[in-house]
């Protein structure tokens, strides 16, 4: 699969910024830099960008601000954070508002590349599944228009059939990979992008036991140490208990096991 893609790095300090975007036009991606912010979300409306870095800590909006305003009004568009900071708050932080991943800086080249490939391979990937969804829909629609002797229906009218492989059902649990959607007992319910991602883990080795670091690898690409793996992966537990498992002393489907990780039990 050929990947390319516009990418948007806003920091402050001019020779991060510059070294960067070398490096991605290097690797054969278009690159726009933003000293700032408030430049950046101004790009941001005049442009169609198909990944955004971002530094945390900046004069006038801060990252995490503008990660909120970039998830709030381009949710489609992954977010990349990076810092020479670190601390789990601010990573936790950084990933409950949307952050694809956190990374520290130095930056280095090799890392940097890996992890815009595998975030935009992926996009791609969805994005070609999608399409063929569609075809699909509208190929099995208009087939069972031709074989009940009505007309086909208008191509441009919204498929209603579903292809394999588009559903994850896990009991009452249904995830949707086209729309990512879940529905618990008929009732629809949105997730946020990465708190999604952490429920198709769990659905996906449900009913087996995933440990924090899986967990973290698998629905973000991200290689973290036991203790941040469990923070981490408490919040995005936390999103998903508010959204369909209420009470969190006696959870439902999401079965805590104390210092090992989570279970999603559907029976």
């Amino acid at each position: 699969m050929n990947i390319s893609g516009h990418i948007l790095i806003i920091d402050d300090e001019a020779p991060l910024r510059k070294t960067l975007a070398r490096i991605l036009q290097q690797a054969g991606f278009e690159a726009t830099t933003a000293e700032n912010a408030e430049q950046g979300l101004a790009f941001l409306k005049t442009t169609n960008f198909d990944l955004i870095f971002t530094d945390l800590r900046m004069p006038g909006i801060q990252g995490l601000e503008a990660l909120k305003l970039i998830h709030k009004n381009y949710p489609q568009i992954p977010v990349i954070l990076f810092t020479a900071q670190p601390d789990v708050n601010s990573a936790v932080e950084a990933l409950r508002y949307g952050a694809s991943d956190y990374l520290l800086k130095p930056l280095k080249p090799e890392s940097i590349i890996e992890r815009v490939k595998s975030i935009l391979s992926q996009q791609q990937k969805e994005k070609r599944k999608r399409e063929i969804v569609l075809q699909i829909e509208a190929l099995q629609s208009e087939l069972k228009s031709m074989e009940s002797g009505q007309a086909p229906a208008d191509a441009t009218e919204q498929p209603t059939l579903t292809a394999p492989d588009r559903f994850v059902k896990r009991g009452a649990i249904v995830l949707d990979l086209h729309t990512r959607r879940i529905t618990v007992n008929e009732e629809v319910i949105t997730l946020p992008p990465t708190s999604f991602d952490y429920l198709l883990v769990l659905a996906r080795h449900a009913p087996d036991l995933v440990d924090y670091q899986t967990l973290v690898a698998e629905a973000q690409g991200y290689q973290a140490e036991m203790r941040e793996a469990q923070e981490l992966t408490k919040w995005h537990i936390h999103q998903l208990r508010q959204a369909f498992d209420k009470d969190a002393h006696k959870p439902t489907y999401l079965i805590n096991v104390r210092g090992k990780g989570y279970r999603l039990v559907t029976d």
